[in-house]
C-alpha cells in the first residue's frame, strides 16, 4: 500500500517553505492544507491535498487560476 500522508518536514521540502514555519503553521492548523493530528505530537498532511495545492487546486484560500 502506498503512503497517503507526508510529514510536516516532507511538506516543507516539497513546498520550499522553511521547516520551522511549516511546523509553526501546522501546530496552529494554518497550513494551506488540513493538518492531521495523531496523538499529542504527531502531525502530518494528506499527500493528495499537497499535490492538489502544488497543482494550483489548493484547499484553503488558494489564489484563483482563471
Amino acid at each position: 500500500m502506498e503512503r497517503l500522508t507526508m510529514s510536516i518536514k516532507e511538506f516543507s521540502e516539497a513546498t520550499g517553505c522553511s521547516r520551522n514555519l511549516a511546523f509553526r503553521l501546522a501546530r496552529r492548523n494554518e497550513l494551506p492544507v488540513p493538518t492531521i493530528f495523531i496523538g499529542e505530537k504527531r502531525m502530518c498532511v494528506s499527500l493528495r491535498a499537497v499535490l492538489a495545492l502544488l497543482e494550483g487546486n489548493g484547499t484553503k484560500g488558494s489564489p484563483g487560476n482563471g
